[in-house]
This record gives C-alpha cells, structure tokens and sequence, in this order.
C-alpha cells in the first residue's frame, strides 16, 4: 500500500467522529485497463465528498451521485462497473476494462485509529473485514503478502508510510527533500556540521544534528526506507553507508564518481560488511539521464529510487553499482 490509503482512512475516521456516515469503497477485482489495482481505496461521504479514488473520475462521479439520491447502502454491498462496451465507455474504462468494488458503511473509527498507530510506529498489518457481518480484525503482516478477497473475506494490508534518510545539507539535498516530499516520502535530513546546519530550510521535514550512523541506528532502518549520502565527507558518508547496508531499507546510495565509488567500496570492505552487503550500493547515485544542474540530479536519484522501489528491472547503467533488479529483493510490493 501506500501512504494515500492512510490518508483516506485518517479522513474517513475524521469525517465519522463529526456525524457523518461514511462509506469505505474498495478495488476488489480488476479486468483489462481498468485504472486502480485490487485494493485501491476511497472513503465517500453522505453529502457526496471523496477521499482517494478506485478509477480515473466517472465511476467516483457515480457513486457521488447514488449517494446524493439517496443510496445509502447499509451493508458490505458489491457493485460492478464497465460490465459491457457501452458501461466501459461510460465509466472511462479503457480497452473495455471493469472492476469489482466493495462498498462497506464505516461503523467504527477505533480500528483505524489502530492501523495509524501500528503503521506510524513502522508496522506492516492486515485488515480482515468479514464480508457478512461488517467486523474487523487486525494482524501483523509480511512482506510479499498481497491484497486478496474471496467473496466471503477481504484482506488489505497497511504499510508505514516511505521515508528517505539525507545525509548532508547542501543545494543537492534540498533539492531532493523538496521533490520527495512531493512524492509523499518522509523526508529527514541529518548534518552535524555547525556551519551547515543554520541553512536548511525545507518546510515538512525533519533535521537532525546527529551523527547519521546514530541516527541510522536510531530510525531502525526498514524496507520502508532509504538512505542517500551526499556529504562528500567520508568521515560522515561511510559511517552512515557503514549501518544503512547492513539495514534492510530498500535502498542506499553515495553519491561520487566512479573513481570514488571504488575508493569507497575498498574501505567499506576493511569493516564488518560482506561483498553482497556492498554491493547493495548505488554509485555513482542516480539514472543516468545526463542531467548536470542541481534539479536534474536531484531527479535522476529520485527516479532511481522510484524504481527500485518498485522493482523495475533495467539495464546495469553503472559498472559496479547496485542493480535494481537485485534491490528488488528488499523493495515492498503494494
């Protein structure tokens, strides 16, 4: 999952707690180019307002429109869409696509209040949502568990929300921070040197004066994270490379030139960290999209942490670099 879907239940929880009913609409199925994947989520207000989404607008425009009439169903209820051609077209479903969802009335908040908690204290969990009777029941999931639903059961997990460990303060990192934090990541930023920590500046994120290897200790890296160096002071890039290799965050990368990299491997190879632990690095950090100011290195090493993060498999772009086809192995599948 990802963290919109805590977005909308902290919105559905919101909206119950003052008067509202609410309603939880869930992707369950999906044919052809339907636009959501099974377990896209939307919470639907009784005077027609949206969180989230489950299509690309015409289905929401739909279920707006039941409830604004008067539909207000009173149980876990199934409801189809783009059944035929001409539905497909009406509803905006490309290459006749249709999907499945649930709609289920919204009774209590206590179990998100739950799920925030757990996920916020970087928990993976399942909601169980018995299909019959409207309960829910919470467990501990894990990694490579996948949404399901089986006419009787829906099953949807809950992840904590991504974040990305900067070390160093420079024009570069502000850069990243401001772009991440567009794509919904957590963003922290760690510098103790006293001259750079008076210029960052970025609204939303968190700094720290900490030494980054404590603070890599201290965040309990997970694969929900990433780590990205670009100090250019080995005395603080390698002791945080040192713990965030030997962590299980999805990603870690330095960043430095080729010359460097392999400097830097030669002296991570003098400490407690195997071959395949050095070589989940990335460096030189970042797609080679030949990009040269500031921004365009700044998304280069976003795009590179996009796709690991979701596991694309592309062509080896850097001699000695990790591959995202090997960090896929430690990424979170939705």
């Amino acid at each position: 999952m990802d963290s919109l879907d805590l977005q909308v239940l902290t919105q559905a929880r919101d909206w119950l707690a003052s008067g509202h009913r609410v309603w939880l609409v869930t992707v369950i199925e999906t044919w052809g180019s339907a636009p959501r994947v099974p377990g896209a989520l939307l919470a639907l207000r009784d005077d027609g307002r949206v969180c989230g989404s489950v299509s690309g607008g015409c289905v929401e425009d739909d279920l707006i429109e039941r409830v604004r009439t008067g539909e207000r169903v009173d149980r876990c209820t199934l409801v189809a869409y783009g059944v035929t051609k001409e539905e497909a077209a009406r509803f905006g479903l490309p290459c006749g696509g249709n999907l499945r969802l649930l709609q289920e009335p919204l009774q209590t908040g206590a179990w998100i209040d739950e799920v925030l908690a757990r996920t916020a204290r970087h928990e993976l969990v399942a909601r169980r949502l018995d299909v019959a009777s409207g309960s829910v029941t919470l467990e501990a999931a894990a990694r490579g568990e996948a949404f399901s639903f089986d006419g009787r059961e829906l099953r949807a997990l809950f992840g904590p929300r991504w974040r990305l460990l900067i070390v160093g303060s420079g024009q570069f990192s502000r850069l990243l921070a401001q772009m991440a934090l567009a794509l919904d990541f957590e963003v922290i930023c760690c510098d103790p040197r006293e001259n750079e920590a008076t210029v960052w500046d970025v609204p939303g994120t968190h700094f720290s004066r900490s030494m980054p290897d404590d603070l890599a200790l201290e965040l309990q890296l997970d694969p929900h994270s990433a780590v990205v160096a670009l100090t250019h002071d080995p005395k603080l890039d390698d002791m945080v490379l040192l713990e965030a290799l030997k962590s299980p965050a999805f990603y870690v990368g330095a960043l430095g030139s080729r010359g460097n990299t392999a400097k830097r491997k030669e002296r991570l190879a003098l400490f407690d960290l195997t071959p395949d632990e050095i070589a989940r690095l990335h460096g030189p950090i970042g797609l080679p999209l030949r990009g040269k100011t500031p921004a365009e290195i700044a998304i280069a090493i976003l795009a590179e942490i996009i796709a690991v993060r979701h596991g694309v498999e592309l062509v080896p772009k850097k001699p000695d670099s990790a591959s995202t086809t090997a960090a896929s192995d430690v990424a979170i599948a939705r």
